[in-house]
């Protein structure tokens, strides 16, 4: 009995040692220690909520009844879009303003903020919200070139860099995947499945079925397809990919009733198709060699902006100015996920795994330790979906979810690189022939 007692009582302290490191770990990935200065963030954020790109009666053929109408064009950011990310430049201020890094409230601050977004509407309207959340009634410019207008910081294609060796990115592709995008077909079922069940009106009658094109009727093609985008892929996780982040913009921008997946999805079935879409960008985006072509550019550019943020004097390529305080990049999910493919980044938040939703934003902040060393932390922040579908105001005691992210290469057990190794890090996977 005695020897049962001491073998509990080990267990029992081992498992008390591991719950103690493991709450250390957490602490030491969130917070830097007593003493550190925050002296420079980038966020890297996607839009907020939006309008689907497409016209309803591009999705439609997909539906045994019609897609919702919205208040505003294909793709453009809406009132609700624009308010949630007003709440997140309003909690960003705080967050810094709880570091020290600017002060709680007033103006004089924004003198040492830049706002870039791409020329999108959606993109120049969440750094007006973001601008407006943060200095509210103060004048400040968000970056931006005119709409219409490509911006290759953004879009590497423009660069020259997306048809760059295409039957590369057709062979990293299909290496991932067996060879057949058939394959992916198979992978998923479950999900598609359960997507072309909403989609078929909960499984409505025969008839409704018979109306509508079903993912599973829907052919596959190569990654080399001519005229797609360099690795793209064609098939059923393509479309249900779309579809599903459409459901997704349903939910998040609060619709109700039948203008919410036609009554036939609540959040968990949600969350279950929202797979689809995070493993279609995985394969496509995150794919190390597609994604390097799309970011080395902009890569570059934020490794310049954090040099330029350390030394406190302009740096050639990077984006602000010097002596800047916060650098705000409004893109799009297609930037975050392909800077993450590139350096293999990866996370769970809010239950999902590399999810990038509306607002959504892969943070790197520049410390001074009280020694002097310069380190980098990276970390991805996004609202909750019930944040977003009920615009829960975020605050420090109720934040926007937060995962830390590790940097293979550089990071420590503590979370952080220091500045040099980071920059070592990115500049290795940064493709010199992929910059404009």
């Amino acid at each position: 009995m005695r020897t049962i007692l001491s073998r509990m009582a080990a267990v029992c302290l081992l498992i008390a040692t591991l719950t103690a490191l493991a709450q250390a770990q957490k602490s030491a990935a969130t917070t830097a220690e007593t003493g550190d200065s925050l002296q420079f963030v980038l966020i890297l954020s996607r839009h907020g909520v939006r309008s689907p790109t497409g016209k309803a009666e591009q999705y439609n053929p997909y539906s045994a009844a019609p897609w919702p109408q919205w208040s505003v064009p294909p793709g453009y950011l809406t009132a609700h879009g624009y308010t949630l990310m007003t709440q997140f430049g309003a909690y960003d201020r705080a967050r810094l303003a709880s570091e020290g890094l600017m002060a709680p409230s007033g103006c004089a601050d924004a003198a040492h903020v830049t706002i870039l977004a791409d020329s999108d509407e959606r993109t120049r309207e969440t750094g007006k919200a973001i601008a407006q959340g943060m200095f509210p009634g103060c004048a400040m410019d968000v970056q931006a070139r005119p709409e219409g207008t490509p911006d290759p910081l953004f879009h590497s294609q423009h660069a020259g860099v997306e048809n760059t060796n295409r039957a590369l990115a057709q062979a990293a592709v299909l290496g991932r995947i067996g060879g057949d995008p058939n394959n992916l077909t198979e992978a998923y079922r479950p999900q598609l499945s359960a997507l072309d069940r909403i989609l078929a009106g909960c499984g409505a009658g025969r008839d409704a079925e018979q109306k509508r094109t079903s993912l599973f009727a829907i052919p596959t093609s190569d990654p080399a397809a001519k005229g797609e985008r360099a690795g793209a892929l064609r098939g059923p996780l393509t479309v249900a990919s779309t579809l599903a982040e459409n459901l997704l913009l349903e939910y998040t921008e609060g619709l109700q009733g039948k203008d919410l997946a036609w009554g036939c999805m609540d959040e968990a079935a949600l969350r279950h198709v929202l797979q689809l879409h995070a493993a279609s960008s995985d394969f496509t985006r995150r794919t190390p060699t597609i994604a390097r072509m799309q970011s080395s550019n902009l890569l570059a550019h934020i490794v310049f902006s954090l040099e330029q943020g350390a030394s406190g004097k302009p740096v050639q390529g990077a984006l602000g100015k010097a002596g800047d305080r916060v650098l705000f990049l409004a893109g799009h999910d297609t930037n975050i996920e392909t800077v993450a493919g590139t350096l293999g980044l990866t996370w769970i938040i809010d239950g999902r795994r590399d999810d990038t939703p509306p607002g959504g934003a892969l943070v790197f902040e520049l410390w001074r330790t009280v020694k002097g060393t310069q380190t980098v932390r990276v970390y991805y922040t996004a609202q909750t979906l019930s944040q977003m579908r009920t615009a829960q105001p975020l605050t420090i005691d109720h934040p926007p979810a937060v995962a830390p992210v590790f940097v293979p290469g550089c990071s420590r057990q503590d979370q952080f690189c220091t500045l040099d190794g980071f920059v070592a890090t990115v500049n290795r996977f940064i493709v010199g022939s992929y910059l404009p």
